[in-house]
């Protein structure tokens, strides 16, 4: 071969295997977007702003709060491929009569569907009505249409409008419930202590639930909501303590001697939780009253951070250091078949998706004197082993939780200098801060 040759030949293989490692980067995320429901095509949708059905003089506020939520819902879904608003047509519409089909299903919009309503307030009360049409079928085009009423003010019209961006979500998302209305919990030192507190899934409306004046940690929300399982100092040292938001306060829970710490509800209503009532932490399982309790490991670990299989109930995840480092396995609810899935460095709090395919982790997969390792999360396929890293060296980011929907992660990170909770898409992508004050950590997404 001659001397001119060999720079071409080695460039060849360089893009050889620049186009493979692409390849392979687009089939991990193909796979990723497929199983948790975010789908590999998105759907074009325009969200005009609603408009005033009425004169009274709250209309202008109300509507922007609507305007605004409805949007941040929609475009959080990622599922959608949102219109811009600079490509609307001059004339948007309030109701049916008023849609130009021809210019919203052609350039500059261009879009498949269009969410569209009017919003009145009146004598205290506020209605919304809100539609969706496919503006590619003019002849059969609605798909949704919703009537709203409710008190005129805030915080009533962005629960509307987390309704109807969730009724949008539901129809154009495959049937999966959307998120909107849901909650994360987690803990805020704001006030000085480690108290639980919780918000609406987009930030807004922090407040806290416990007052208890001490560390509270690890807040985990039954499947039902009516109930918040999380670890405390008390006392007699750090035990599993229970809020009822039934009854507004806390209510009574068996205390087991030992360190107990890291509760997880299953889908049925049972928790499992570390224990070092015998010693070691090990993994020990109750049902929701705090009886029956039940022995799952029984290794010198230490054994923390259970998480049931959100799906079928019949495997929890957790982490072990009984070969060294934390690692995460799994096992069969009753302890049987234990798993090892990581296979190096520092891998901690694991959490599965809710259709039981998927674990996120914390994970330092170069971990030791001299490794410039650090916490990212990734997503791992449970029965391959396969995974894809989410996170990529901005801070530390640890104790990633699902949304109910599966297409969403919550997450702690340090990436603002600070502990605090963000979100992001199950692929990694659209990644928003939640929490701004304080120091805020160990998000829990509500299951519904």
């Amino acid at each position: 071969m001659s001397n001119s040759a060999r720079p071409i030949r080695r460039h060849a293989l360089i893009t050889l295997a620049l186009l493979f490692l692409l390849a392979v980067a687009s089939s991990a995320q193909d796979w990723i977007r497929t199983g948790t429901g975010l789908g590999v095509e998105k759907v074009r949708l325009a969200a005009s702003d609603f408009k005033p059905s009425t004169t009274d003089a709250k209309n202008a506020d109300l509507l922007k709060t609507f305007n605004d939520v409805l949007w941040n819902d929609l475009d959080n879904a990622g599922i959608f491929d949102l219109v811009s608003k600079s490509f609307y047509p001059l004339q948007e519409p309030g109701q049916p009569s008023e849609v130009n089909f021809p210019a919203w299903n052609s350039p500059p919009p261009n879009t498949s569907m269009l969410a569209f309503g009017n919003l009145g307030a009146a004598a205290g009360k506020v209605t919304v009505q809100g539609w969706l049409y496919d503006v590619k079928n003019e002849k059969s085009p609605q798909v949704l249409g919703k009537q709203y009423v409710d008190n005129a003010t805030s915080d009533a019209v962005r629960v509307i409008a987390h309704k109807f961006a969730d009724e949008i979500i539901f129809r154009l998302g495959g049937g999966v419930a959307g998120i909107a209305e849901t909650k994360i919990y987690f803990v805020s030192e704001r006030t000085g202590h480690k108290e639980i507190w919780m918000m609406d899934y987009d930030g807004a409306n922090q407040q806290a639930i416990t007052h208890l004046g001490s560390i509270s940690l690890s807040p985990r929300i039954s499947p039902d909501g009516s109930r918040l399982a999380f670890s405390s100092v008390t006392k007699s040292g750090w035990e599993i303590m229970m809020y009822s938001f039934d009854l507004n306060r806390m209510v009574s829970f068996p205390r087991f001697g030992g360190m107990n710490l890291s509760p997880s509800w299953s889908p049925d209503g049972k928790i499992a939780f570390s224990s070092s009532r015998n010693g070691y932490p090990n993994i020990f399982a109750v049902d929701a009253s705090g009886g029956n309790s039940r022995r799952l490991t029984n290794d010198q670990g230490p054994d923390v951070s259970p998480t049931w299989n959100r799906k079928t109930g019949s495997q929890i995840a957790f982490v072990s250091g009984r070969t060294g480092l934390p690692q995460i396995y799994t096992m069969e609810a009753d302890g049987t078949n234990v798993q090892r899935l990581t296979d190096q460095g520092y891998a901690v709090s694991p959490n599965w998706s809710p259709n039981g395919q998927f674990l996120t982790l914390s994970w330092m997969r170069k971990y030791g004197p001299g490794e410039p390792g650090s916490n990212d999360l990734y997503l791992m396929d449970v029965a391959s082993k396969q995974w894809v890293q989410l996170t990529h060296d901005a801070g530390r980011n640890d104790f990633p939780c699902w949304s109910p929907d599966g297409r969403h992660i919550v997450f702690q990170s340090h990436r603002s200098g600070s502990d605090q909770i963000w979100t992001m898409l199950a692929d990694g992508t659209n990644v928003k801060q939640l929490t701004f004050k304080g120091a805020n950590t160990q998000p829990n997404w509500s299951w519904k």
